[in-house]
């Protein structure tokens, strides 16, 4: 069993410092995200900075959609791990380039992640060095569904065991893994494809939960992952009841994950564990 509630007092008790560098396309959005969860957010990417800066906070969240700062990701990530501080990996559109399977395969070799996380083409491209993904969105051959389950579990499982890291898979299903235990969770909606930056905003979310309890980043990122999908799911509850669009969507979103309770949680994940 997975202690979802225990995770989201954590957050809210210790309001972990998170450091992202991230893009520009969503830094806003990252911020705020993890302000909602009960964390504090800085962003700061300054090469001169990274180090200070992490010295400080609770986790690092490294985004390659900011792929023109990965020094500053490797510099910080080592000083993070020099002095055990938690580093998480979004490895958009892993695989999709010469660049990106440059940048990220240094990136990985320099610097350990205790959590990555990616869709599925993303992942696909870190264990295979290639993907089938769309610019950031996932390619349609590589999304999980019940058919592939299995075959994606082992994916997460192998790639875990490789890296060191909790590796996960965000889409329909989310599939989750340390290399020994591997979950599969079923929350989340179709509208949360529809809006810039849900990817960033989860990994950003894993990044508070992780530096909350450091410990543990298989749960962190768990429960971090079940947040964010029973808080789509009451978004797009409201966004149905009230007529509205993606753009009120984005807002109802980060609303949900700040008003999020610990019963809304447990009651509302749908999860198995293999």
């Amino acid at each position: 069993m997975i202690d979802f509630a225990c995770a989201v007092r954590a957050v809210r008790e210790n309001a972990p410092l998170v450091q992202c560098i991230t893009n520009f396309v969503t830094v806003n959005d990252c911020a705020n995200i993890i302000l909602a969860a009960g964390g504090s957010p800085t962003m700061a990417y300054d090469i001169r900075e990274v180090e200070e800066t992490v010295a400080a906070a609770s986790a690092l969240v490294c985004n390659m959609g900011a792929i023109e700062q990965t020094a500053s990701m490797r510099l910080a990530g080592q000083k993070a791990n020099a002095l055990g501080v938690p580093v998480v990996l979004d490895p958009i559109a892993a695989g999709a380039t010469a660049l990106r399977r440059t940048k990220i395969g240094a990136l990985m070799s320099d610097v350990h992640f205790a959590s990555i996380r990616g869709n599925a083409s993303e992942i696909k491209g870190l264990f295979a060095g290639r993907s089938s993904g769309s610019g950031v969105d996932v390619g349609a051959l590589d999304a999980v569904c019940e058919e592939n389950l299995p075959q994606a579990i082992e994916m997460v499982k192998a790639l875990a065991a490789r890296t060191g890291s909790v590796i996960t898979i965000s889409g329909p299903i989310d599939v989750i893994s340390d290399g020994e235990r591997t979950v599969a969770l079923r929350n989340g909606c179709a509208t949360m494809a529809r809006i810039t930056g849900s990817g960033c905003m989860v990994t950003s979310l894993i990044g508070a939960f992780c530096g909350a309890m450091p410990q543990d980043a298989f749960t962190a990122t768990c429960a971090a992952m079940a947040a964010m999908g029973v808080s789509g799911e009451l978004a797009e509850k409201r966004r149905i009841k009230n007529g509205t669009g993606n753009a009120t969507f984005r807002t109802d979103l980060i609303d949900a994950i700040f008003n999020l309770t610990e019963k809304q949680l447990t009651e509302g994940v749908r999860y198995e564990i293999y």
